[in-house]
């Protein structure tokens, strides 16, 4: 019976958990990848690793993925508007199969920030806590990939548009916070406990900066209002609602929300996060 569960194990973040508590000396037997479409599991499937299939829409699926299940990583689901109730279903099955430790992957401040992706994680926290299972939260930061997958656009452009003031980001890459979840997964620990994580802070200017220097192609950094940015982005074809919200989020970071002094990461991870220019040599690649 496996001894870990990983919810979304095919997604971008949940395969390099699953991958790296194999590579930590997990055996396969003792990991249960919890999947929506089995199918595009194969590939865990072939080095031992239990599949599971159930969905977060469907708690009647829940109850059986979580069965035997000791410990249990949930990564938040990617419905804006829906990730409460699928969430809570996934507390209460695991609730229901015994689970002695439940990891949630939240946002950094998810208790204090205006960040809009936070309302969500925010209740989820409260659906957690008001459960009775010992539980530990993981508020990451910013993905470095949230900037290095959007590579080609500020090579061709030549410009990193944002709206942030010039303030900082303490972004890390999925493969840290996969570390980060790994180790939240198979440490002894007492009781419960919240991590804010994030990585090195850099500014835009300072990402500009770096992917110039690793690319050699240059790069400046364009910071706008709010509302610049929100033009902006209409202007290259977002609709005016995600235009908005992509502002918003510029605006998070603007006033301080997306940047931390907590060392929770590396030391959860037993080692510094990964330099921004590493992480843009490896989207180069």
């Amino acid at each position: 019976m496996p001894t870990y569960a990983v919810t979304g194990a095919t997604g971008r973040l949940g395969r390099l958990v699953v991958g790296q508590l194999l590579d930590s000396g997990i055996p396969a037997a003792e990991i249960a990848a919890v999947v929506r479409s089995p199918e595009k599991a194969a590939d865990l499937a072939a080095r031992g690793v239990e599949i599971r299939q159930a969905n977060y829409d469907d708690p009647s699926t829940l109850p059986g993925a979580l069965a035997g299940v000791r410990r249990l990583l949930l990564i938040s689901g990617d419905t804006p508007g829906q990730r409460v109730p699928q969430h809570t279903a996934v507390i209460d099955a695991a609730k229901l199969a015994g689970v002695e430790r439940l990891v949630y992957t939240s946002i950094l401040k998810a208790d204090t920030t205006t960040n809009p992706l936070a309302p969500e994680h925010k209740a989820t926290e409260e659906v957690l806590a008001a459960s009775g299972l010992t539980h530990t939260v993981l508020r990451n930061g910013w993905y470095t990939e949230n900037y290095t997958d959007q590579l080609p656009q500020y090579l061709g452009s030549g410009t990193i548009l944002g709206a942030t003031g010039g303030s900082k980001i303490s972004a890390a890459t999925r493969a840290d916070y996969a570390a980060a979840a790994v180790a939240a997964l198979t440490r002894e620990e007492d009781g419960n406990a919240v991590y804010e994580l994030g990585g090195t802070p850099f500014t835009f200017d300072e990402l500009a900066e770096a992917v110039t220097e690793v690319t050699g192609t240059p790069v400046v950094h364009r910071d706008l209002s709010a509302a610049e940015l929100a033009s902006a982005l209409e202007n290259v074809g977002l609709d005016a609602g995600t235009a908005g919200f992509v502002a918003a989020l510029d605006h998070s970071i603007a006033i301080g929300e997306l940047v931390t002094d907590s060392d929770d990461l590396s030391r959860l991870i037993g080692r510094p996060s990964t330099p921004l220019r590493d992480a843009i040599r490896a989207a180069q690649a």
